[in-house]
């Protein structure tokens, strides 16, 4: 089941890498609808929450475990919202991210659903929190300037393309 997920999860985060690359490099994207690649963001939130609840919900009765799925589902919609609130994406790469992670998530749950379930432990849970709010201090990776030394170098271009360049 962790390999499952493993394996869909960084088929999304490809996909949105995919994207990016294509437009900072070579300006591949779709300006009539303001689309220059799926938000990281929305496609994470997406495929995880979803996720997160169903496995967390295992032993809950299926009314809950459905309602904390519908929930995660939410909470990743909530996210791509915020991409937009801040500037960061058009609607067309909220949404699309958003689409991009629920195949994720819907992906995993049609695959999984002959794999034994997963024994959930607390003290397991508990430990694997620690980590998370370690890390919510930290700086975050500059993935965006990785990606454009990506895109840059694989294109062989010396500046990225831009949403300005499409005027």
């Amino acid at each position: 089941m962790t390999l499952l997920w493993c394996f869909l999860f960084t088929f999304g985060l490809v996909l949105v890498a995919v994207t990016k690359i294509a437009f900072v490099g070579w300006g591949i994207g779709i300006q009539s609808l303001d689309f220059t690649g799926f938000s990281g963001h929305a496609m994470r939130a997406t495929a995880v929450m979803p996720v997160l609840f169903y496995l967390l919900l295992q032993k809950a009765p299926p009314l809950a475990r459905l309602s904390g799925v519908i929930l995660g589902f939410a909470l990743g919609v909530i996210i791509g919202i915020s991409r937009l609130v801040v500037h960061a994406h058009s609607v067309s790469e909220a949404v699309t991210g958003c689409l991009v992670g629920g195949m994720v998530a819907l992906s995993f749950f049609w695959l999984s659903r002959s794999l034994p379930k997963p024994e959930l432990h607390r003290w397991l849970i508990v430990l694997t929190l620690i980590p998370v709010f370690l890390t919510a201090q930290a700086k975050p990776a500059p993935t965006e300037r990785w990606l454009n030394g990506v895109a840059l170098y694989i294109s062989g271009h010396d500046k990225p393309f831009a949403r300005t360049d499409w005027e």
